[in-house]
């Protein structure tokens, strides 16, 4: 069978190439009882024989449970393809949209992944600069340390109005 190729951005900011069936072009968008949102693709690949659309939707919706809402949707939306910001997915009339403060708090989260390997090197630089008597250097790593706890408090997170705006701060510190 011929399979449809798609690039889609995972959870960890990775490209991954996917395949669908190349008939794909629904999706069921369902909102939990808890603000969460659930994409369930309504693809041609998974229809049992001779089910039609319709019956393969009432099948999906029957299994999901703890269901706020449902809606049929566009799989194709640019927003179905960037994970990095999943779990601040919200559902809106036809689409789905991102919780913004959520988001800040997934990149907040990001950066402090980014920053522990830094920390924790300098956590063994601070040790070894304390039993040389090294006050010069000790000074030195604590500014470095109160540089990296910093990170999360960049004026431009909470100036970010889009995913896409938020993405783009990454301190230097960091990179």
């Amino acid at each position: 069978m011929i399979r449809k190729q798609y690039t889609s951005i995972d959870g960890e900011g990775r490209e991954v190439m996917l395949q669908c069936h190349p008939d794909l072009n629904k999706a069921i968008i369902v909102e939990k009882a808890d603000g969460s949102v659930a994409i369930y693709p309504v693809d041609p690949i998974h229809r049992f024989p001779s089910e039609t659309e319709e019956q393969q939707t009432t099948r999906i919706l029957a299994k999901i449970t703890n269901v706020f809402s449902t809606e049929i949707i566009d799989f194709w939306q640019p927003i179905l393809r960037d994970h990095t910001f999943r779990n601040a997915w919200r559902k809106t009339p036809g689409t789905v949209t991102h919780d913004m403060p959520k988001c800040r708090d997934i990149w907040r989260s990001k950066l402090r992944e980014l920053r522990r390997p830094k920390m924790e090197a300098l956590d063994v630089a601070y040790m070894q600069a304390d039993e040389r008597g090294d006050t010069v250097e000790k000074a030195r790593i604590a500014a470095e340390k109160q540089k990296l706890r910093d990170v999360t408090a960049d004026p431009w997170i909470e100036a970010a109005q889009t995913p896409e705006q938020l993405k783009a701060v990454m301190p230097d510190i960091l990179k």
